[in-house]
């Protein structure tokens, strides 16, 4: 470990300002940085952008955003799912501005030029002043490389890119794990929230597996749950079970309740006393294995899993975030289900994710009130690095490359960064 401070940096040294144990906190805050991340990560690699239940029938779609780069994500006539530019190749005019809905074509407000819903160009006005000058197949909207594992739909601008499965790696196994909290149904999105913090996209990236911080931050959740539910979430501090560890390519692990890791494994352990009257209800149409296996997965998952640079699939919930300048980022919390499921169970899994993630919850607005003090604090001291080196002296390295420390350490962002160098680095 450099003993060494961070001075004032040249733009020179735009990139060596991430070590493995340590960053210097202008990667927080410099203008300049902010843009190269959005040319060399968002737009080179695969960003998360929706999962397919959001897209059930032909003409589907959502919009979003990469980067700045607004977007729809569309199922066409055939099923395919097609991620678009949202800009008319006219005069830029976005060609859609709802959220999501269902629709045969996109057409521009300015000019009418009408798209299909794969892209290609199927008509304009007054199409004589074009004669000779241009060709409607020239002129699609700008489709971008797309990659779908498990329901979990992502997109790229780099044409050249690494197929997704390959960019996912280590981390294919954990969203295999993710998924089976539909207790035997499929996963669907219920609902989402979104909200902005005056702060670096990567102070939140770093959250996601930061379990070191829980029992700190969330001493308001902790008091407002039974005592058994809380036991149960902190029990990681001390456990010779509970691990993170780097998974490759920037995503990282943190578990913190291992004997929920693989929702198909019962260990028979009671049930929480809190779930009794929903398990005397769910016992009137579905047999004890299934109460067992359904009330087992309302609270997802026992594991966070980091999927760099923008999605977090957190115990129950999506969280997804979306840089806006250097120091703002959006926060997207999508809610999750059990499609086709019990609508008690589905109930009852959203008032806990209300409980935590939503905006008069217990949980994000602490999250987000240290993710703000974080971007304020950096900028006093610039020579002062953000230390990133908890558990340095327990990791260890598997024979694939994955760091394995303790729950509490800081595996995950080191892997993170080690990502953010590589991708910076690249012209």
């Amino acid at each position: 470990m450099s003993d060494t401070p961070y001075q004032t940096i040249d733009a020179s040294s735009l990139y060596k300002r991430a070590e493995s144990d340590r960053i210097a906190p202008s990667l927080y805050y410099d203008p300049q940085i902010f843009e190269v991340e959005l040319e060399r990560v968002f737009y080179k690699t695969w960003i998360w952008v929706a999962h397919e239940s959001e897209l059930r029938n032909p003409g589907d779609f959502i919009t979003t955003t990469i980067g700045r780069q607004p977007v729809i994500v569309v199922r066409d006539k055939t099923g395919a799912v097609n991620v678009l530019q949202n800009r008319c190749r006219h005069r830029g005019a976005t060609v859609c501005e709802e959220h999501k809905g269902n629709a045969k074509g996109f057409t521009c407000p300015y000019h009418s030029w009408s798209y299909a819903l794969d892209g290609t160009l199927r008509a304009l006005p007054y199409g004589d002043g074009y004669e000779g000058v241009c060709e409607k197949g020239d002129l699609p909207l700008r489709k971008l490389r797309v990659g779908i594992y498990n329901g979990l739909i992502f997109a790229s601008f780099n044409e050249s890119i690494e197929p997704l499965e390959d960019f996912l790696g280590g981390a294919k196994t954990w969203i295999d794990l993710f998924m089976k909290q539909g207790a035997g149904y499929p996963v669907r999105t219920n609902g989402e929230h979104k909200f902005k913090f005056k702060g670096n996209w990567k102070i939140q990236l770093e959250n996601t597996t930061d379990l070191y911080h829980f029992p700190v931050v969330h001493k308001s959740w902790l008091k407002s749950v039974d005592d058994e539910t809380a036991k149960v979430i902190t029990s990681f501090m001390t456990s010779d079970e509970a691990f993170c560890r780097s998974l490759g390519n920037g995503h990282s692990l943190a578990v913190l309740m291992p004997e929920v890791v693989d929702l198909d494994k019962d260990d028979g352990a009671p049930l929480p006393e809190r779930f009794d009257l929903l398990s005397k209800k769910l016992a009137e149409k579905h047999s004890p294995e299934e109460v067992r296996r359904i009330v087992r997965s309302l609270m997802g998952v026992g594991f966070n899993l980091n999927l760099f640079p923008n999605l977090a699939l957190s115990m129950a919930f999506f969280r997804v975030l979306r840089p806006i300048s250097a120091e703002e980022t959006e926060i997207r919390h999508i809610a999750l289900a059990m499609d086709g499921g019990p609508e008690e169970a589905n109930r009852e899994r959203l008032r806990m994710h209300e409980h935590f993630q939503g905006p008069f919850g217990f949980g994000s607005p602490d999250d987000a009130e240290a993710w703000e003090r974080v971007q304020r604090g950096s900028h006093a001291g610039p020579d002062v690095p953000i230390l990133v080196n908890r558990g340095l002296n327990r990791e260890t390295t598997a024979d694939n490359g994955e760091k394995t420390a303790h729950s509490t350490d800081e595996t995950g962002m080191r892997e993170a960064y080690r990502q953010w160098r590589i991708m910076m680095e690249q012209a």
